[in-house]
């Protein structure tokens, strides 16, 4: 099919600067999860119509499978699809989307084409108060008549509890007929996209009609209120699908995916943890309340403590994170790594079995196997200007407040002293202390407070 997405809209409501189809849904554009939609459809041509200061739309999003197309000035829907005609193939039907509508399904789309046929699709669906929407109007044996914006509707007509979605699936061929003729002689002046039902009745062609498997799926985006309530419809979505797969959620309300989340078996997650880009948790893994988690891969068994952020960082199998620990871009632990509370790894490698247990920095720093960093421990990896890296061999021991000036090398089952700036190589398997000598100083008396 093809399939066209109307992404031109201004969006004054939402009374911000960036374009309507912009502004985020769990993370991503609304327009992101529409083209992933068409995408999912498997669409021959994917065309989105995007409006006058819209180049930033196109600048976001583009990709090698889309056709931009632009709309100016913005007549209206039937004005917009108009824009699209040259670029459609006319062997396959045309199915129309919205950029600000993020929650329709492939499953509904496709029924809709499938009730088209060879005809006109429409999708309605029926709502207690249908204000704001085009009725359907049909006749005594259930055929559709036509679609009436509100605007245009008659008392009778407003009654009618059958919306038009917007959603619609046409031949090809037929609306390069239809298109062309539309008129603009309604209360908004626009070119209504509509009016091709009138036109496909003339021509005697069947208008068929489908539902949509929830009625969420077909809410629009106009203003924050109705993003924010998408964004709770959506969170909710994704907890029970990621409880149907077997996940336990502390408390399905207070989760946010914002992006993908793939998650192993067993996989335990307490409430206010918030998942961006791509995540992969593997087989057991326990996640602890108000962890933040940003494109990272966590192996199987490994325990995240609360108040723990991880970003762009992989940690291996049956490793122990935090409570409150950062691991920043570029970390990658190893098995049975401890990183506990208050320790901020940055752009290193730690191996087997090493731990830094509380109140350390690790930054571009290579750490071997058996490794324990004392609390207080940092690398000093930047000298003003530039990065330089630290080295630390296995089974080294490094005692509390200690201090690591790279370029350092520590070798092989060396020990470190507590308190001691490091800033030339350490040797293996000895025991390396610099400190200066302790001394009592006679006589010193505290300095007083001056009144």
């Amino acid at each position: 099919m093809n399939v066209v997405i109307l992404a031109a809209g201004q969006g004054k409501r939402m009374r911000s600067d960036l374009p309507k189809v912009l502004h985020r849904l769990g993370g991503r554009p609304l327009l992101a999860h529409v083209l992933d939609t068409a995408r999912e459809l498997g669409a021959k041509r994917i065309c989105v119509v995007y409006g006058h200061g819209g180049e930033v739309v196109r600048e976001a999003l583009d990709a090698a499978d889309v056709t931009w197309v632009r709309q100016e000035p913005q007549l209206g829907t039937g004005h917009a699809v108009l824009q699209t005609l040259t670029f459609l193939d006319d062997g396959v039907p045309t199915l129309v989307l919205y950029g600000d509508v993020p929650l329709i399904g492939a499953p509904t789309l496709s029924r809709l084409v499938e009730a088209a046929g060879s005809g006109l699709g429409v999708l309605t669906e029926e709502l207690e108060n249908p204000g704001g929407y085009g009725r359907i109007v049909r006749d005594g044996d259930g055929n559709v008549l036509r679609i009436v914006e509100e605007r245009d509707a008659s008392d009778d007509e407003r009654a009618i509890g059958e919306i038009n979605t917007g959603f619609i699936a046409a031949p090809t061929a037929a609306l390069k007929r239809w298109l062309p003729a539309l008129g603009n002689d309604n209360a908004q002046g626009e070119y209504y996209l509509t009016d091709i039902v009138r036109l496909a009745i003339g021509e005697g062609m069947p208008v068929a009609t489908a539902q949509p498997d929830e009625a969420w799926e077909v809410l629009g985006v106009n203003s924050k209120v109705q993003l924010a309530e998408l964004e709770r419809i959506h969170q909710h979505r994704n907890a029970l699908l990621l409880m149907e797969q077997g996940v336990t959620l502390l408390d399905p309300e207070r989760i946010d995916v914002r992006g993908e989340l793939d998650c192993g078996r067993d996989v335990a997650i307490d409430v206010n943890c918030v998942f961006e880009g791509r995540v992969v948790l593997g087989d057991g893994v326990e996640v602890g309340a108000h962890c933040v988690l940003r494109n990272a891969v966590i192996g199987a068994g490994t325990r995240i403590a609360p108040f723990s952020h991880i970003e762009e960082a992989d940690a291996g199998r049956g490793c122990s994170i935090g409570p409150y620990a950062r691991l920043r871009p570029g970390t990658k632990l190893g098995e049975d790594v401890h990183i506990g509370n208050f320790v901020e790894v940055k752009n290193s490698t730690v191996a087997d079995k090493s731990k830094a247990n509380h109140l350390a920095y690790v930054g571009d720093a290579t750490v071997g196997r058996n490794v324990n960093v004392g609390a207080g421990t940092i690398t000093c990896n930047y000298d003003g200007a530039n990065k330089h890296r630290t080295v630390i061999e296995d089974d080294v021991f490094i005692g509390s407040d200690t201090q690591l000036v790279a370029p350092v090398t520590v070798g092989r089952g060396a020990t470190l002293g507590a308190g001691t700036t490091l800033t030339e190589d350490a040797p293996p398997d000895k025991l390396t202390i610099t400190r200066v000598k302790q001394l009592t100083v006679p006589g010193w008396k505290r300095p007083q407070k001056k009144k």
